[in-house]
C-alpha cells in the first residue's frame, strides 16, 4: 500500500502531518472534514468539501552562476487532487524560469510525462492599489494546471534568475461534483431551484444577486430569445440572453469567498482570456475545473473570489464567475490595470497552439452580445478605458481598445493564446449581428 502523506489543508497551514501507511480509499475516509454549520448548510458543505495541500519546495541542485538552486519535490504520494500550481510570498515578484510537473493518476502506477506550468500569471489580478490587491493575503503564483484525479506528484523549478522566496506547491482537490445535474446544451431549460431554507447565508446572497433573472437557489439562468430579452431590457441593441450556469450550478462553496460584492460603474469592454489550465478535461468535468480555479484563486493566491466574471468550456457552456450578479457591473480581477468598467471572460483551456472550437467562439459572441448590450456597448466598436497601471500603459493613461479585446491588448502577455486571440474578430462581428447591428 502507498504511504499517503497528509499535508496542510488550506494555504495557511505550514507543517505536514505524517499519516500511517494506508490505502487511498482509507486515506480519503480519514481526511479532516470541513467545518460546517448545522442542518442543510452542513449537508451542502459535506457534499462539496474540497481541500488544498500546500507543500514547500526545497533545493534540488545548485547553480553557482545564478546563485540560485533548482527547487522542487521528488516523486511523492499525496492525497488526491486534480489541479495544481506553484505560489510564492511576494505578489510583485516574478518567477523567471520553468516549472514542470508530472503526476500519477489516482489508483494507478504509470506516471505522466513532464508538463509545463505557465509561469507568467502576474497579469491576472486586482488592479494596483485596490483593497483586494493590498489586503496582505495576495501571493505570487503560476497559472493553475488541471491534471485530473491524481495521488502522486513530482515537480521541478529551474530558474533563469534567482527564484522568489517561499515557493510552495499547491495541490487542489475541487471536491465532489455538484449534486445537481448540469446539462451542457446551451438552451436547456432552467433547473429547479432549491428551497430558500436549503441555502446558507452566503449562498442566499450570491443567488439573490440574480433574483431578477432566476428563482432563488437556481442552478441555471434560462436563455431568452431576442423578443423576450427586449421585454426585460428596453435597449435598442442587445443580444438574446444566453443560458448561464450559476455559481450554485457549478458548486461554488460560498463560505470560501470574501463576504459582500464589489461593483464598478459600467461595462464598456470585455477582455477575453484563456485559463492556461490545459485542454485535458471533458465538458462533464468543467464544473470541477472551475471549482479548482476558484479554490486556487482564493485559498492559494489570496483573492477575494474567483477572478473572472464568466467562464466558458469547450462545449460552449457559459458559467457565472465572480459573485455579484451576471447582469451587473461586478468588479473582477482578470486584467491587471483594466478591471474597472470591464468584464473578464475566460475560456477553459490553453490556446497557444490548440485552436478553440466553434462552440467556444459562438459562446463568447452570445455572452458579449447580451452583457455588453445591457450597458449600450457595441461589440464591434472601440472604447476608452483608463489604465490602473501595468507593463503596457502607465497608470492614468486613457487607452483606446476594442470593445471585445484580448488580455494581451491591455497587458504584455501571451493570454488568451495566439489561436484564441485570432478568433476575436469573428466573435466581435457575430456578437454585433446578435445585437441586431
Amino acid at each position: 500500500m502507498r504511504g499517503l502523506l497528509a499535508t496542510s489543508i488550506g494555504v495557511t497551514c505550514a507543517a505536514a502531518l505524517a499519516l500511517p501507511l494506508t490505502s487511498p480509499a482509507t486515506a480519503a475516509a480519514v481526511r479532516p472534514a470541513p467545518t460546517a454549520q448545522a442542518g442543510a448548510e452542513a449537508a451542502r458543505a459535506a457534499a462539496l468539501p474540497g481541500s488544498t495541500q500546500s507543500l514547500p519546495l526545497t533545493p534540488l541542485t545548485r547553480d553557482r552562476a545564478l546563485g540560485s538552486a533548482d527547487q522542487g519535490m521528488h516523486r511523492r504520494d499525496v492525497h488526491r487532487f486534480s489541479l495544481l500550481g506553484v505560489v510564492w510570498d511576494d505578489p510583485d515578484a516574478e518567477l523567471h524560469g520553468s516549472v514542470q510537473v508530472r503526476t500519477r493518476p489516482a489508483g494507478g502506477d504509470a506516471w505522466s510525462g513532464w508538463q509545463d506550468v505557465e509561469t507568467h500569471n502576474a497579469d491576472h489580478g486586482a488592479d494596483p492599489g485596490t483593497a483586494e490587491r493590498t489586503s496582505g493575503r495576495v501571493r505570487g503564483a503560476t497559472a493553475p494546471l488541471w491534471v485530473g484525479d491524481s495521488d502522486g506528484v513530482e515537480v521541478r523549478v529551474h530558474p533563469d534568475t534567482p527564484l522568489p522566496a517561499g515557493l510552495r506547491l499547491e495541490l487542489v482537490d475541487p471536491g465532489a461534483p455538484a449534486p445537481q445535474h448540469i446539462p451542457v446544451a446551451p438552451r436547456s431549460r432552467a433547473l429547479p431551484a432549491a428551497g430558500p431554507e436549503a441555502l446558507s447565508t452566503a449562498e442566499r446572497a450570491a443567488s439573490a444577486a440574480n433574483a431578477r433573472l432566476a428563482p432563488l437557489g437556481a442552478t441555471r439562468i434560462q436563455a431568452l430569445n431576442r423578443e423576450q430579452t427586449r421585454k426585460h431590457r428596453s435597449t435598442p441593441y442587445i443580444g438574446p440572453r444566453p443560458s448561464i450556469v450559476t455559481r450554485r450550478g457549478w458548486g461554488a462553496d460560498e463560505s470560501m469567498r470574501e463576504a459582500g460584492f464589489r461593483y464598478t460603474t459600467t461595462v464598456k469592454a470585455a477582455f477575453v482570456h484563456h485559463t492556461a489550465t490545459g485542454n485535458n478535461y471533458t465538458c462533464a468535468q468543467a464544473p470541477s475545473v472551475i471549482r479548482g480555479i476558484y479554490r486556487y484563486h482564493v485559498k492559494s493566491m489570496g483573492w477575494r473570489d474567483i477572478g473572472y466574471n464568466f467562464l466558458i468550456d469547450k462545449c460552449g457552456t457559459i458559467y457565472e464567475g465572480r459573485a455579484g450578479g451576471v447582469a451587473k457591473a461586478v468588479m473582477g480581477a482578470h486584467t491587471l490595470g483594466f478591471n474597472t468598467n470591464s468584464m473578464g471572460v475566460a475560456v477553459l483551456g490553453t490556446f497557444t497552439s490548440a485552436k478553440p472550437n466553434s462552440a467556444t467562439v459562438k459562446a463568447i459572441a452570445r455572452l458579449t452580445a447580451w452583457k455588453l448590450g445591457l450597458f449600450g456597448a457595441n461589440p464591434n466598436g472601440k472604447t476608452y478605458l483608463k489604465s490602473g497601471g501595468g507593463n503596457l500603459y502607465a497608470k492614468g493613461k486613457n487607452v483606446r481598445l476594442n470593445v471585445i479585446s484580448g488580455h494581451r491588448d491591455g497587458f504584455a502577455t501571451e493570454c488568451p493564446g495566439k489561436q484564441l486571440y485570432g478568433k476575436l474578430g469573428t466573435a466581435r462581428s457575430t456578437a454585433a449581428t446578435y445585437q441586431g447591428r
